[in-house]
């Protein structure tokens, strides 16, 4: 059984579909970041970056915070959407970097600029959208090439999608974009029944 310390995020939604996904026992607790609940002292103890979402591994008594780390380990753990070697597994974990490092960083910026402060900053929307639509050019170009991000269904597309469905609408609305590929592939994914689990998890 896996302890999932989680929140109505896209991270914190990664786990949850990639935990159902993958058919392993787990029981969520959510974590109120609008309460900040995640700097609980308890919660310090599992996520030493005061950050969800994070696990507990009761069945090897591991913890692990930050959510790339999570999906390796499950993947691992269940021997499932994550090659165990070679260029295919290279692949995945090439753009699950890509988007910890790149993509989720951009559209969340772009959505703390542009949504959630009172004082407009208009170079810094211009500055996030601007790499947001380029990022999304790249998504769709290599779905263009392959029916998901690395060849195979992975990680690495649990990993994306939950920023990538969030953000589409509000892009579109902005700056009228329009990707075939990544629309084909966000619909190909949300038909998921395990992705539509994992996506209400925890329940708001």
């Amino acid at each position: 059984m896996i302890d999932l310390y989680t929140w109505t995020t896209p991270n914190g939604r990664k786990i949850s579909i990639a935990l159902e996904e993958m058919g392993l026992a787990y029981k969520a607790h959510a974590v109120d970041i609008s309460k900040d609940e995640q700097f609980a002292p308890d919660f310090l103890k599992i996520s030493p970056n005061n950050r969800i979402p994070a696990i507990v591994d009761n069945d090897s008594g591991a913890s692990v915070f930050e959510s790339g780390a999570i999906l390796i380990y499950l993947a691992e753990k269940s021997g499932k959407f994550l090659p165990a070697s070679g260029e295919g597994r290279a692949k995945v974990l090439e753009w699950l970097m890509w988007q910890m490092a790149g993509f989720g960083p951009m559209l969340g910026q772009l959505a703390h600029f542009s949504r959630y402060r009172e004082d407009k900053i208009p170079e810094a929307i211009k500055r996030f959208a601007d790499e947001s639509v380029r990022l999304y050019g790249v998504l769709d170009k290599q779905l263009g090439e392959h029916e998901f991000v690395a060849g195979e269904y992975s990680i690495a597309d649990m990993a994306i999608y939950p920023w990538s469905a969030v953000a589409y609408e509000g892009l579109q609305a902005m700056l009228g974009l329009s990707l075939p590929n990544v629309e084909r592939w966000h619909a190909a994914i949300s038909a998921r029944p395990a992705v539509q689990r994992g996506m209400k998890v925890p329940a708001e």
